[in-house]
């Protein structure tokens, strides 16, 4: 494998790895209204299981409320249990042919919860930036013994080795943001 190649790689794995705990830390609320919260909420109708977005439209019309608008009006009650049974701490309400949900005001133990998940969800996209470095090294190294010389394999380890820090830097940044946005009341 040449290696441009495997920087290349490293560097998809290392944005797959990044895009993948922002998006984890989007579905963590902070008191605020957004749409993607609901995002891993699944509906059971029409006689198999599907994600909310296949059966419905969702909203904010405010910061405090999610509005959902199922295509088809006979399945709101099948939208409004997934969502009580995601386990997300909203409950919906019926109103009509739409469900109004309430987004309650955070408590500081929850903030506090929800601070010390979006930990977690950043230490594992950082293992996921160490194991793509830990991949690449691997590579440069049977590459080596292809013929790669010393004073490259050392070069391309240093700029893998920058990549790393680099990707490891943004999520502490994006987890430090995500920490302030929680603890905000």
């Amino acid at each position: 494998m040449e290696p441009n190649d495997i920087l290349k790689m490293l560097a998809a794995d290392l944005k797959k790895a990044v895009d993948h705990t922002l998006n984890q830390f989007s579905s963590l609320h902070t008191g605020k209204a957004s749409p993607t919260m609901l995002d891993s909420v699944r509906v059971t109708a029409y006689g198999s299981t599907v994600t909310l977005k296949e059966v419905a439209a969702v909203t904010t019309p405010d910061a405090k409320t999610i509005m959902v608008q199922p295509w088809d009006k006979s399945i709101i009650r099948d939208v409004e249990k997934g969502i009580q049974e995601a386990n997300l701490g909203l409950n919906p309400m019926v109103d009509g042919g739409i469900l109004r949900v309430p987004v309650p005001e955070l408590t500081g133990e929850r903030r506090q919860e929800l601070a010390k998940t979006a930990s977690n969800m950043a230490e594992d996209g950082r293992v996921r930036v160490r194991q793509a470095r830990r991949e690449a090294l691997d590579l440069f190294k049977t590459a080596k013994s292809d013929g790669l010389s010393e004073d490259d394999f050392k070069r391309y380890e240093k700029e893998v080795q920058k990549e790393h820090d680099d990707f490891i830097s943004e999520i502490n940044q994006q987890l430090t943001a995500k920490e302030a946005d929680l603890k905000k009341v």
